[in-house]
């Protein structure tokens, strides 16, 4: 150890197997969970999950069912409250998506990663 540096901890390496790409703030999402109908923006999003901003707290393991209008189409998906931050939003993992979305949502990420890279 180097006296007056604090000790760097081990980092723990993500379960996450896809990576997230953040979005810009025009990606909205309508989810419905528990009766309950709410939009919200997108912070980031992969093939396994996303990141939606809202002031709802959830808890962990509840279901909801997302609907994205995007350029590339409608895409619907079920999802699972994977991570809530109290005030800031929920962590999602999809647990259901047909093969017709699949390829929209590809579409999306792709999109958003050349965006991402032109700036």
């Amino acid at each position: 150890m180097v006296p007056g540096k604090t000790p760097s901890r081990p980092t723990s390496p993500s379960r996450r197997l896809t990576s997230r790409v953040p979005t810009p703030g025009d990606v909205w999402v309508y989810w419905r969970c528990h009766g309950r109908e709410d939009v919200s923006r997108v912070r980031d999003m992969s093939m396994g999950g996303l990141f939606i901003e809202t002031s709802e707290p959830k808890d962990e393991g509840v279901r909801a069912r997302l609907d994205f209008l995007v350029q590339e189409g409608q895409i619907r998906a079920d999802a699972e409250v994977r991570h809530a931050s109290s005030g800031i939003g929920l962590g999602l993992k999809f647990t259901a998506l047909s093969a017709q979305d699949q390829p929209k949502l590809a579409a999306l990420l792709t999109r958003l990663r050349a965006a991402r890279n032109s700036h």
